[in-house]
């Protein structure tokens, strides 16, 4: 199987109320990359028809909610270089707490609900 490049073979699609401002979230909190050849704004030039941001290699499709594609958030969770630097910009950026920074056996852990509604679960690997 061929795929686009910078696809997997399962990716989130978000619709989002605030597409534009999510772009500026996870670029400051995740350092995420915008796939600028798939930013399509509508013809009203202030809502996104279908964007892509990478993180870490992975793809998250989304655009802004309209009356045919209303607003669906997710649980995302994502690994980082460190939980407690990246829960600090989260805050920093507008999230708010879901579950308080912990140690696990997984690894250094939270979850924050960004501005738009959806939770990113935040882990970083315990060093050894």
């Amino acid at each position: 199987m061929k795929l686009p490049k910078a696809h997997q073979v399962v990716m989130p699609y978000l619709m989002l109320n605030g597409a534009l401002k999510f772009i500026d979230f996870v670029k400051t909190v995740f350092n995420a990359e915008l796939t600028t050849n798939m930013h399509r704004l509508r013809e009203d030039g202030a809502t996104v028809m279908h964007s892509e941001v990478t993180i870490g290699g992975s793809t998250i499709m989304f655009s802004d909610a309209s009356a045919q594609w209303p607003e669906q958030t997710a649980n995302l969770f994502v690994y980082v270089e460190s939980a407690d630097d990246t829960y600090k910009k989260a805050i920093a950026s507008g999230a708010i707490t879901t579950m308080e920074l912990s140690n696990q056996s997984y690894g250094r852990t939270c979850g924050v609900t960004d501005p738009f509604g959806n939770v990113w679960w935040i882990t970083s690997i315990n060093k050894a």
